[in-house]
């Protein structure tokens, strides 16, 4: 069983409901099973349990917020090495465009590396001027279908490494998926 963590804080909601759409992304992945935690309710265990993680916080002056901070100085400091290996990305919400939602996914990435996670960015475009490369972001609530499909994605790509990487379901990889999509039939 492919074990998914979607770990957030969220001030307004905003990043909550971008956690809940990761978490519907990687749903989409068989075998999978997800748990949605705020910062507030999640503990070691939890992040200890998964073999993929999700880790989403609102953009606090182009960082992470303090509550996500803490729960990684605080909480997850004991636990140093048995996390090391364990693949994960992030996504961040902010007041605007240009709010610094691509700086806080890489503190939350550099955080995550310090614990040894394994970090991805998605090459993949959801739309014609969508990428996630640092994770995915949003712009206040992500309303838009492509800021939607960009979460749903990232969540996607987290659960089907982690089949991959974790469980040896090699059909699971993307880019073998692609290729099988665009071999013709004979």
């Amino acid at each position: 069983m492919n074990k998914i963590l979607v770990l957030f804080d969220s001030k307004t909601g905003h990043t909550a409901k971008m956690a809940a759409l990761v978490a519907e992304g990687a749903k989409t992945i068989s075998d999978t099973e997800v748990r949605l935690r705020s910062v507030e309710e999640a503990t070691a265990e939890d992040v200890i349990w998964c073999d993929g993680l999700a880790v989403g916080s609102p953009t606090n002056m182009g960082l992470l917020s303090w509550k996500m901070k803490r729960f990684w100085d605080e909480t997850m400091i004991p636990q140093w090495a048995k996390v090391d290996g364990k693949i994960a990305c992030a996504f961040s919400s902010s007041g605007g465009w240009g709010g610094g939602s691509e700086l806080v996914c890489q503190s939350l990435l550099t955080v995550l590396m310090n614990f040894g996670f394994l970090v991805f960015g998605v090459t993949d475009y959801v739309s014609r001027d969508l990428t996630l490369h640092y994770g995915a972001i949003a712009a206040k609530e992500p309303r838009d279908e492509e800021t939607q499909a960009a979460c749903r994605k990232l969540g996607r790509r987290l659960a089907e490494w982690t089949a991959v990487y974790a469980h040896g379901r090699h059909n699971e990889h993307p880019l073998r998926k692609m290729s099988e999509r665009m071999m013709p039939e004979a």
